[in-house]
């Protein structure tokens, strides 16, 4: 069988825990090795790690006598990695049932495949049911799957549903420090520039814990934030393992388009529904700008430019605006958007249609 190190970086999750080693030491089909990495919790994360220590051989547990963070905790544990196949698993998320055989399957029968991923759930407290029978694997060569990234500005992969190969992982090395919000979409973006990228349809590979204290919504929250982590993701991987594709500034290029055309979008729901703590829709303007000077002159840009001079209209026109900015997030939401949600459900890719 097919070895899994599965590392579990905690820190102050100890009321998770348990619940998140036991996903995988519940694993079948494969032998899983699991690494808890403590960043030195003032919770009782040690007390819950002694305890599981006791009760499985399958796990060691390192912690830290000082806080270092969740990028250079992870990095510790790649440099440990054993075995055939490689998991990132934060504490607080959990592996389905037959997660690890099904996308070291593909692998096994697929050498070329570096990293393998699936439908995440997410969900708060109570676990929904997951489907567990895989109806197909796609696989895409890795610069195809980085172009369908870079076309959508978007990253595809949450987490805790990749399965890395770890010859591959060994040779990337570690992430990044200088992206704390990003590393991920960095780190995916360079295994698929030196491997092909697999996903299994049909089964959900993991649960992700969506809550107020994740960092997603705390350290690491706004969408021009996010943006802009994404860019600097893109930027970073076509300076390294990416440096070598082909087509690589065609690539950055059409990455930047991307972006731009999502901050503009979001930029004008902004113009018609202003959200508290959010950048103001002239800072996503300027930052799509900065990423695509051509955007100046599409149809869109001149409509946001209208739309932040809306207190200059009468009150008519602003009427005739508001109402236009409903029919056209009725479209997104409930047209394009669906669409383009079922589209990646089925398929893990997110290419959505450019419209404004």
């Amino acid at each position: 069988m097919a070895t899994v190190q599965v590392l579990v970086p905690c820190y102050n999750y100890a009321r998770y825990l348990e619940q998140c080693v036991q996903s995988v030491l519940d694993q079948e089909g494969v032998d899983v090795d699991v690494l808890v990495i403590d960043d030195c919790s003032s919770d009782n994360t040690p007390e819950v790690c002694a305890a599981l220590m006791r009760r499985d051989p399958r796990i060691r547990v390192i912690r830290h006598a000082t806080n270092k963070g969740h990028i250079a905790t992870y990095n510790e544990g790649i440099a440990q990695i054993r075995g055939d196949y490689f998991v990132l698993l934060s504490a607080d998320d959990l592996l389905t049932p037959g997660a690890l055989s099904r996308a070291t399957a593909l692998m096994e029968a697929n050498p070329h495949v570096g990293m393998t991923y699936g439908q995440p759930i997410s969900f708060t407290d109570v676990l929904p049911p997951a489907r567990t029978g895989a109806s197909s694997t796609s696989i895409w060569s890795g610069d195809k799957w980085i172009r369908h990234v870079c076309r959508s500005g978007k990253n595809f992969v949450v987490c805790p549903e990749a399965v890395v190969r770890a010859d591959v992982q060994r040779r990337i090395g570690g992430y990044s420090a200088d992206l704390p919000h990003s590393a991920d979409m960095e780190m995916w973006l360079r295994i698929a520039a030196i491997s092909d990228i697999g996903r299994v349809h049909g089964a959900d590979q993991a649960y992700y814990r969506v809550h107020v204290l994740s960092m997603q919504r705390t350290i690491h929250a706004g969408v021009l934030f996010d943006l802009d982590g994404r860019h600097k993701a893109f930027e970073a991987a076509f300076a390294k393992e990416g440096a070598a594709l082909p087509d690589r500034d065609e690539l950055s290029a059409l990455a930047r388009r991307s972006l731009a055309i999502l901050a503009l979008r979001h930029a004008r729901r902004l113009c018609d529904f202003p959200a508290e703590n959010d950048a103001s829709p002239a800072k996503y303007r300027e930052f799509a700008a900065s990423l695509w000077p051509g955007i100046i002159a599409t149809s869109g840009y001149r409509a946001l430019v209208a739309d932040e001079r809306r207190h200059e209209r009468s009150p008519l026109q602003a009427a005739l605006a508001r109402q236009s900015a409903r029919l056209r997030l009725f479209a997104e939401r409930e047209i394009f958007h669906r669409f383009d949600w079922h589209w990646a459900r089925y398929t893990g890719i997110h290419v959505p249609r450019f419209y404004f």
